[in-house]
């Protein structure tokens, strides 16, 4: 009869050695509780027996984390905060300068007051702080994201800081700046649209767009050399100027047919059709809203959402016979322009477009 396997012998664990206690535990000298009730005020610095009220310990840090809050304007609650605003990137200097009050009995404060404004007086910062507000109030009126106005403050920071088109008015480079942080960011807006929100014209806003793209470009290349020359590596995927390509009829068609309560399969259609119509070259020569406003009105009859082409001309802001002329070209080549699937599908019917 074989014998029973033998079970593996397990190791005995030797008995740990005695080790004082270093740690520090503090315990009220009057209550001896263990565990004791210690209660930390951070507002007084006090450690504080929880039982019985005796002062344990003063001068306590607080390790909590710095937050700032408004809530004491409304509320009269106490603000936890002991630190100022964080330092604006868009604005020069330290910023963290002393305030005197205007006011008071006597004028002694309204002399101090004068006093630190011309010292501490900055013509560059006043520049700076009257042109991000005619940008933010432009970038408002438009319905521009927050994204595409901080970059047009970004670029016009820099215009500033380098004397660069000194002989331009405010005006006009703001539009200038914010045409391209619109470019930069990937929405779309035209010369047309940026007129009317400036009243600079469209001749001046595509004079002044080659200036600071060809600006913004030099800047660059010198930016590159002086790394190169340190011994340093530019990185050609880095978070400069970017050169980038004219706005596309088809990132203009999803605006539109927005402003126009269409479908997504409309505008999905529509979009479709722009890509088709600048692969093809059947417009060329014609705008880009030109283009996306002829689009939408194939796009809509053929999904029977049919808009008229007054319309399409008051939000894409052409007349309403260029759409006409633009479709009469596009007409012919339908079965061209609108995909297999569509029609197989159901989702656009030919049997819906008006004769050009």
């Amino acid at each position: 009869m074989a014998n029973p396997p033998a079970q593996p012998l397990m190791p005995v664990k030797a008995p740990e050695q005695w080790r004082e206690n270093l740690t520090m535990h503090l315990i009220c000298k009057d209550c001896k509780e263990d565990p004791p009730n210690i209660v930390e005020d951070f507002a007084a610095g006090d450690t504080i027996c929880g039982s019985c009220g005796l002062v344990l310990g003063d001068r306590i840090v607080d390790t909590r984390s710095e937050w700032r809050t408004f809530t004491n304007d409304d509320q009269n609650t106490d603000d936890p905060s002991r630190v100022g605003d964080g330092a604006n990137p868009l604005l020069n200097g330290a910023q963290l300068q002393t305030g005197i009050a205007f006011g008071g009995a006597n004028g002694k404060s309204r002399d101090l007051s004068r006093a630190q404004n011309k010292v501490t007086h900055d013509k560059s910062t006043k520049v700076l702080l009257a042109a991000y507000k005619e940008i933010a109030a432009l970038c408002d009126g438009m319905g521009i994201p927050k994204n595409v106005s901080d970059t047009a403050k970004h670029l016009f920071k820099i215009v500033n800081d380098e004397n660069a088109f000194r002989g331009k008015s405010q005006e006009t480079v703001v539009a200038g700046c914010i045409f391209i942080a619109c470019r930069q960011c990937k929405v779309g807006r035209s010369f047309q649209e940026i007129f009317a929100l400036t009243k600079v014209s469209k001749a001046e806003i595509g004079r002044i767009f080659k200036a600071l793209e060809k600006f913004f470009l030099a800047r660059n290349e010198k930016m590159k050399e002086a790394i190169e020359e340190a011994g340093g590596i530019a990185d050609p995927h880095g978070s400069g100027f970017k050169a980038v390509d004219a706005t596309t009829a088809k990132e203009l068609c999803v605006r539109y047919c927005n402003r126009l309560s269409l479908s997504q399969k409309c505008t999905m259609l529509a979009q479709d059709i722009a890509l088709k119509v600048d692969t093809t070259g059947l417009l060329a020569g014609r705008s880009p809203i030109s283009v996306a406003a002829a689009c939408i009105y194939m796009a809509s009859w053929l999904v029977g959402e049919g808009r008229s082409a007054k319309d399409v001309s008051s939000i894409a802001g052409v007349s309403d016979g260029t759409i006409r002329n633009a479709y009469k070209l596009m007409h012919p080549s339908k079965d061209d322009l609108v995909k297999a699937d569509w029609v197989k599908d159901g989702r656009a019917n030919f049997k819906g477009l008006p004769p050009p």
